[in-house]
């Protein structure tokens, strides 16, 4: 039987009620329909699927706090998520307040504000790398008076800059989205270098998702390297497998990703895989789930 599974990267929408901007991009239409607790049940169901984590979809930025309420109601009646990573964006000048209404709703346990910077203009969702602006990492430093872990997507040129941030404020615990988003074909120099000091600071931790980014089309031997060095610089128990679903469907399907994981994990212990695949989530996220 397959280890329980606390999906820690997952995404639902509704296109009736929020708006997604990034869904109406041309390359997106195969993911843009409304993905619900249902769909998401059906794709995993050969997975033992017992918990996940909703990380912020990428609404639209006025609509972080109204996508938090939707996801409470959705989870009072499916029961999933069990935990909310809830978009905020720390550079604000309202950000004090934004946060401590986030962090005052129910589920919520982290905030993500999605930062990607990258020298290439068609790489970037801002103009300049925010790890390195004053205002973000004074709004970083205020997570930890919430109790708020950050999940951090951003590319690897942006790893330093956050090792710095992280180095700064040991309180917050910090989750590396999609395995630091490796770009083989700019070379792993910098990417290795951030995760390296990264690892270095127990309260950071990574997920083991997103690994269709690395190559396409999806091709497990592509990243098979990438997940083996992941593991060896943070340890089996700083290390999360995620769906990234339905967002990785641009990739291949549900059981296809999954199924590539969990061959690249299979010669670790049933203890260590059940780490990987569910308790970790559970501690990190402080779900509270009895696996």
């Amino acid at each position: 039987m397959r280890p329980p599974f606390v999906d820690a990267h997952l995404h639902l929408w509704d296109r009736e009620r929020l708006r997604y901007p990034w869904l109406d991009e041309a390359d997106k239409a195969s993911i843009a329909a409304t993905y619900t607790v249902a769909q998401h049940r059906a794709a995993a169901a050969d997975w033992n699927l017992v918990g996940a984590v909703h990380v912020d979809a990428g609404a639209h930025p006025d609509d972080g706090e109204r996508e938090t309420d939707w996801l409470n109601s959705i989870a009072d009646a499916e029961g999933l998520p069990s935990a909310i990573v809830a978009r905020v964006a720390l550079d604000a000048p309202d950000v004090e307040a934004v946060l401590a209404r986030q962090a005052a709703r129910a589920r919520v346990v982290g905030i993500r504000h999605l930062i990607n910077w990258h020298p290439d203009p068609s790489r970037q969702a801002y103009s300049r790398d925010l790890t390195m602006d004053p205002a973000w990492r004074r709004g970083f430093g205020l997570l930890a008076q919430h109790g708020l872990s950050y999940d951090f997507h951003g590319f690897p040129p942006q790893l330093a800059g956050l090792a710095e941030v992280a180095a700064a404020h040991p309180d917050v615990p910090v989750i590396v989205n999609h395995l630091g988003l490796p770009i083989p074909q700019d070379g792993l120099e910098a990417w290795r270098a951030g995760l390296t000091a990264l690892a270095a600071m127990p309260q950071v931790a990574i997920k083991l998702s997103g690994a269709g980014f690395v190559a396409s089309p999806f091709d497990p031997a592509a990243f098979a390297p990438i997940v083996e060095e992941v593991i060896e610089l943070f340890g089996i128990r700083r290390v999360m497998v995620a769906s990234n679903f339905p967002t990785d469907r641009l990739f291949a399907p549900l059981d296809t990703t999954l199924a590539a994981y969990e061959a690249l994990l299979a010669g670790y212990s049933d203890d260590e895989r059940r780490d990987l695949w569910g308790r970790n989530a559970n501690r990190i996220y402080r779900l509270d789930l009895h696996l």
